[in-house]
């Protein structure tokens, strides 16, 4: 059996076991005078310690190999046991980081497909091609996962060395800097016309809101190379543009380069400490910086980001290496011609797919900025 299936199998309950709601308690029920209520039993915590390696933790009565099923269950002898070892050797093949308390679950579970693969084999379903097949399947599915968690391990062995030059190379990467912006939005959110206008007019219409927009940022950049305050600037960009909502706070704290869009991120960067930034277009507004303190995050801080960073990019590297390996060729008069990705998903009849309508444009949030 596959790990997806023993996974499945053993585990398929368990999330909805414990995400299931409790079920309410039974109505108490009147208690006489001269019974007083019991204290509760204390449950007692099992400790797996305590138990030797090769004692029973599983024992199914009547369930034997070469055993009549008529007679399996009244023989006191037909039974089979799993030790803690065979146990504890299932829970790191299928569920290593499992939790103690889900451990009766998965051995209710495990039983229950002993008892049925047995059953299974009594009626002769182990043989035959099918069987053959979906074995191979499994070993399959099986070794291809095995590949992958090497793969993984292996990808994860870095040495600091590798950490250090990867640190060096990209040190831009991390610099942070705590940084204002204000956003003026480009379109403004116009009043219905009063009359029905022409295409041409409602283009010229829209063209000119625009325009007035692109000369409103002008016109707060100046203000705001100026010194005037941020957040002032901000509510004025908003209620030119006829926006009902509040606007965004101007101070978006340390932002890393990353944290920026990338049209973005070189001209903001690239500013000293206390410099504002020129009108920075983009398809939703205009965008107005100002730098604030910045430094470089040390090695130490980003240390396990980095790791997680080339252990991606390694399992990545090995996984493109081993399917470039060696290349399928699929017979078209069998399979039928490639389609487009995507186009199989789609069934005769069916419409092309359409773009969504665009929505409505939002402002930035203070945060990073929209990418």
């Amino acid at each position: 059996m596959t790990h997806r299936g023993l996974v499945c199998l053993l585990l398929g309950g368990l999330a909805w076991g414990q995400a299931a709601k409790p079920a309410a308690p039974p109505a108490a029920t009147p208690q006489s005078s001269a019974a007083p209520m019991s204290e509760p039993a204390e449950t007692k915590q099992p400790d797996p310690s305590k138990v030797a390696a090769d004692a029973p933790v599983i024992t199914i009565a009547g369930m034997c190999k070469n055993a009549p099923s008529d007679k399996a269950s009244s023989d006191p002898n037909c039974k089979t046991v799993i030790t803690k070892s065979e146990f504890e050797a299932l829970l790191d093949a299928v569920a290593p980081n499992l939790p103690p308390a889900s451990r009766r679950q998965l051995a209710n579970r495990y039983a229950t497909g002993l008892i049925m693969a047995t059953q299974a084999e009594k009626m002769g379903l182990d043989k035959g091609p099918h069987y053959e097949e979906m074995l191979k399947i499994s070993r399959m599915q099986v070794l291809a996962g095995e590949l992958q968690k090497a793969m993984q391990e292996k990808a994860g062995n870095i040495p600091d060395a590798d950490i250090q030059k990867y640190y060096d190379e990209n040190k831009a990467a991390y610099e942070e800097a705590d940084l204002k912006r204000i956003f003026v939005p480009k379109n403004k959110q116009l009043e219905a016309p009063k009359v029905k206008l022409t295409e041409e007019q409602e283009k010229k219409r829209q063209a000119d809101a625009e325009a007035a927009m692109k000369l409103e940022a002008d016109k707060l950049h100046a203000r705001a190379v100026a010194g005037e305050d941020w957040s002032k600037l901000q509510e004025e960009a908003f209620q030119v543009a006829g926006f009902k909502a509040k606007a965004p706070s101007t101070d978006m704290g340390k932002i890393r380069r990353s944290g920026l869009p990338p049209s973005q991120a070189p001209q903001v960067f690239d500013l000293a400490t206390g410099k504002v930034s020129p009108v920075i277009a983009d398809t939703s507004g205009y965008f107005i910086y100002k730098m604030g303190e910045k430094d470089t995050q040390p090695l130490d801080k980003v240390k396990e980001e980095i790791h997680n960073t080339l252990r991606a990019q390694r399992m990545q590297d090995s996984m493109q290496a081993i399917q470039q390996s060696a290349t399928p060729t699929l017979n078209d008069e069998y399979f039928g011609a490639e389609q487009a990705p995507g186009a199989e998903m789609m069934g005769p009849g069916h419409p092309p797919m359409t773009p969504d309508k665009p929505k409505a444009m939002k402002p930035p949030s203070s945060g990073a900025g929209p990418k």
